[in-house]
């Protein structure tokens, strides 16, 4: 790495350095050594994402939204259209475009509350390209000071290790993480909070399949009466009417089958339908709850029955407005700490807010304020909605009082 680049990422290094009396405690017992993290990544990437509709929606709807939003670069205030950092974001790899690396980037962070990304610099200590890297493969390790020593990367019994500064914590590989109030080290899965609301809605999704397989019908008995002269079935007479049952009459190819059984037989049903156990209100409320924990409007995810907003189109806009805008602003908040200085020191990443379809309805109350703003210059104007300065465009709009006019219109009548 170039002398002015760790100048500029470190400058204190050189200096008296003061640090946590605390952090160090959190490392105590596990110095050196890499820790897991505390659930494990395919369990909840399975459970979750894999087998549940409403965590698969609320992931894509979330990362599919904000991978779409265009990166801006500024010097100063000035806006640069191009540069090897915006390069670099739009084009992170060969295999990968920056929409799909942005994508993967907030899926594994929205999965498992964890992300890592690898930066690969070149001979001149610049980024050239940018991978992200599963949660499930890499391990902390902690050092004495509080902050990680490094990262160990181990896939098919193959490792690498990410060492960090043992003072201001920079690494090539970045790690974010959503807050944890037990863990010192890893993010909390928005899964984990979800965890029993995802239960539910597997279980309820498993029991309709069950039942669908075995016709419809829920779990019973069959009662068979002795008569007076003859005594009660033996055990072997029980499984091998239970077998015949079962082999002719049960599962889903069975289903309308008529059965016939000889003697006084009564079938009486032990388990509840699934409108006596209102399956239908069960999965809906566990999906509200699951969609409250990814800030995803019901509405977005197909629960009927909810209210909270008047439309699709509001609803969109909360989405944005309370999920997607505060994640990106995270996400360009921490690249510009780590990715932006290793190109230059004036730089400041930041996006197009207005190529977001969903804001539209708060662009344009915005615009109509500043439109109706008389105070204002036109240049005044067009730079608070990005536009640059005209010719002569320092002066008041101010526009004609319709009460003013017709008084001197009355006058010149009379």
């Amino acid at each position: 790495m170039k002398d002015s680049l760790k100048t500029f990422l470190f400058p204190w290094r050189n200096s008296a350095t003061k640090r946590s009396a605390v952090a160090p405690l959190a490392a105590y017992g596990t110095v050196g050594n890499p820790i897991w993290t505390p659930r494990r990544y395919d369990s909840l990437a399975a459970e979750g994402y894999q087998k549940n509709v409403i965590v698969y929606r609320c992931v894509n709807l979330i990362a599919r939204g904000l991978s779409s939003v265009p990166w801006l670069l500024y010097r100063g205030s000035t806006e640069i259209e191009s540069h090897p950092l915006l390069t670099l974001l739009n084009s992170p790899s060969p295999r990968q475009a920056g929409s799909a690396f942005m994508e993967s980037v907030v899926g594994y962070l929205l999965l498992s509350g964890n992300t890592y990304i690898e930066s690969v610099i070149n001979e001149e200590g610049s980024p050239i390209e940018l991978h992200s890297l599963r949660p499930d493969r890499i391990k902390i390790i902690p050092s004495a000071t509080g902050i990680p020593a490094g990262y160990e990367y181990n896939v098919s019994g193959q490792r690498k290790i990410y060492t960090c500064d043992p003072i201001t914590g920079y690494s090539t590989l970045l790690h974010l993480k959503n807050f944890h109030p037990l863990n010192d080290w890893y993010g909390m899965s928005p899964i984990e909070a979800a965890a029993q609301s995802i239960d539910q809605h597997n279980a309820v999704a498993g029991h309709n399949l069950a039942l669908l397989q075995n016709g419809g019908r829920p779990s019973g008995g069959l009662i068979v009466r002795p008569t007076p002269h003859s005594r009660g079935m033996s055990e072997e007479q029980r499984d091998s009417l239970r077998s015949d049952l079962r082999e002719i009459y049960s599962g889903q190819k069975n289903a309308g089958q008529i059965i016939i059984l000889e003697g006084d037989c009564d079938w009486r049903e032990m388990g509840l339908s699934p409108k006596d156990l209102d399956f239908i209100e069960g999965k809906n409320l566990s999906s509200r709850e699951i969609a409250q924990a990814y800030g995803v409007p019901p509405m977005l995810v197909g629960v009927p029955g909810d209210a909270t907003f008047a439309n699709y189109k509001e609803a969109r806009f909360h989405l944005w407005e309370d999920t997607i805008l505060p994640l990106l602003e995270f996400l360009v908040a921490e690249f510009n700490l780590w990715l932006v200085p290793a190109f230059e020191e004036n730089l400041c990443l930041s996006y197009n807010i207005d190529a977001i379809p969903a804001l539209t309805s708060r662009r344009e109350a915005v615009w109509s304020k500043i439109t109706a703003a008389d105070f204002l210059t036109i240049n005044e104007k067009r730079h608070a909605v990005g536009y640059g300065p005209i010719v002569d465009g320092d002066v008041l709009s101010i526009p004609l009082n319709p009460n003013f006019t017709q008084g001197k219109n009355h006058e010149k009548n009379s």
